[in-house]
């Protein structure tokens, strides 16, 4: 089979407080959301803005990490993979897909007055082997 790649790269910031859980085997999980901003001309040649918002998934320490120094309004530098899974909805019987963003690196920007204030020194950039676990929507507890 051929190589391929599956790379994310965003910068963005932080659209809320991150979500930190713990699945049944005691595996860290966190989800944020981050938002990107792209700004073009239209055919009026008016300027727009346009916000994306990614749905953002961390495992292992860097979970944990993400729950410590991250917050709304946090600006990021983000390396992962995308990833999607399905499901059926369990009331319509609906084929139902999300699509993440697994992170694999993360990189906390902005000076230390932007971030965190309780002191602490955060460390920059954090990363999570490539072993992540493969973990199905039931042991996801959010």
């Amino acid at each position: 089979m051929a190589k391929s790649v599956n790379k994310v790269i965003l910068v963005g910031n932080v659209g809320q407080d991150p979500e930190v859980k713990y699945t049944a085997s005691g595996v860290p999980v966190a989800k944020v959301s981050l938002a990107t901003n792209e700004r073009f001309k239209d055919r009026n040649e008016q300027w727009q803005d346009r916000t994306e918002w990614h749905s953002v998934v961390a495992w292992q320490r860097l979970a944990e990490i993400v729950g410590e120094y991250v917050r709304k309004g946090s600006k990021l530098y983000l390396e992962g993979r995308l990833q999607t899974s399905s499901w059926e909805d369990r009331q319509s019987g609906e084929r139902k897909y999300r699509t993440e963003v697994v992170a694999r690196d993360i990189v906390l920007l902005g000076s230390r007055e932007d971030g965190d204030k309780t002191g602490k020194e955060p460390a920059s950039q954090h990363s999570v082997p490539e072993s992540v676990p493969s973990v199905v929507d039931d042991d996801i507890p959010f």
